[in-house]
């Protein structure tokens, strides 16, 4: 997909907002292209929900603007009302009507009743003829389904879904997580999704953007931002890391593991995923196997360098290294920030 400012579908810029003295957003912009499924990531409390309240109209900032579809909706002396900003909301519980059926709840949004529009939609997530059924009779993907139903049926430009997986289990959240990418592939619309959970967020989106303190400290492609990390911090939140301290000159910085280019200069930290880790076992390596942590499809190794820094190698479940053994380490890849 190629990105450009040509085809925003949010732009957000210079949001603000303190409950009761405690800042929940601070300086927080953001820009989600047409058509893509950006997550927005981050450890609880700072401030994924609020965005997304204040995008959809819920909540109203203290300062900032957002647009959507180049419609200015927040703003100095702009405050367009949620019903009028065309945007679908799936709330973390569905927020499902119980006393209704699920075709009366689907036609919910819908200025009048549209019978053939509820049975387009429902057959969109995959529970064509259920219109009948109350929603306490479904499990509770299907539930989910309803509330995303609901959402699409008025025709929006942006579904915001806040947490949707998480009164889910494990099992039934990445079948959930693989049908809800298909379904919003399907209607071709804009979707910003909420989660904590970091797998989620780099399995499914088209773009990720780390929150941290009320802000956004790096939006990318998921494997940009697995990779590359705009800092220590990101990369050690987004999965396993060693991070080890280091002194860059001369365009590099020497490790215990290797020399690496960097264009910063004085003291930094060199990040290292462990599935950039090789081990090549030999007698005469200068590194020495600590740990062994068999998964069955994986395994994880920590190994000593010379010189005692620890580091883990993510590896297939072969070769069965031992500790005590000695391997040599290569390290296929690195990134360095500064400290």
């Amino acid at each position: 997909m190629g990105f450009t400012t040509d085809n925003l579908a949010i732009r957000a810029r210079g949001l603000s907002k303190a409950f009761e003295g405690t800042v929940a957003l601070q300086d927080f912009s953001l820009d989600v292209w047409d058509g893509s499924l950006l997550t927005l990531l981050g450890p609880s409390g700072c401030g994924k929900t609020t965005a997304l309240r204040v995008i959809a109209g819920f909540v109203k900032p203290d300062s900032g603007t957002v647009e959507v579809k180049s419609r200015r909706v927040v703003g100095p002396d702009v405050d367009v009302p949620p019903e009028r900003r065309r945007i679908g909301m799936v709330f973390q519980d569905y927020a499902l009507f119980p006393h209704m059926t699920v075709g009366r709840n689907v036609a919910y949004g819908l200025q009048k009743a549209d019978r053939r529009r509820v049975a387009e939609t429902l057959e969109l997530v995959g529970l064509a003829g259920l219109e009948d059924r109350m929603p306490h009779e479904l499990s509770g993907g299907q539930q989910q389904r309803v509330a995303l139903a609901r959402a699409l049926a008025p025709g929006p430009e942006v579904i915001l879904l806040d947490e949707p997986f998480s009164n889910l289990d494990a099992t039934l959240r990445d079948r959930v997580r693989r049908e809800l990418r298909s379904i919003l592939t399907a209607a071709g619309i804009t979707a910003v999704f909420v989660t904590h959970d970091q797998e989620e967020a780099l399995a499914m989106s088209d773009m990720v953007a780390v929150m941290r303190q009320g802000r956004v400290v790096q939006a990318a492609p998921p494997d940009v931002l697995y990779m590359k990390p705009a800092d220590a911090w990101v990369a050690s939140f987004l999965g396993d890391a060693d991070l080890v301290e280091g002194h860059a000159s001369a365009n590099r910085v020497v490790t215990p593991f290797g020399t690496f280019a960097t264009d910063l200069s004085g003291p930094v930290q060199v990040m290292v995923r462990p599935e950039a880790v090789q081990l090549l076992p030999d007698p005469d390596g200068d590194a020495v196997v600590r740990s062994r942590e068999f998964f069955g499809h994986d395994q994880l190794v920590t190994v000593m360098m010379p010189g005692g820094t620890l580091i883990r190698s993510r590896l297939g479940p072969v070769p069965s290294l031992q500790a005590g053994e000695r391997v040599w380490v290569k390290i296929e890849d690195a990134a360095v920030f500064k400290a």
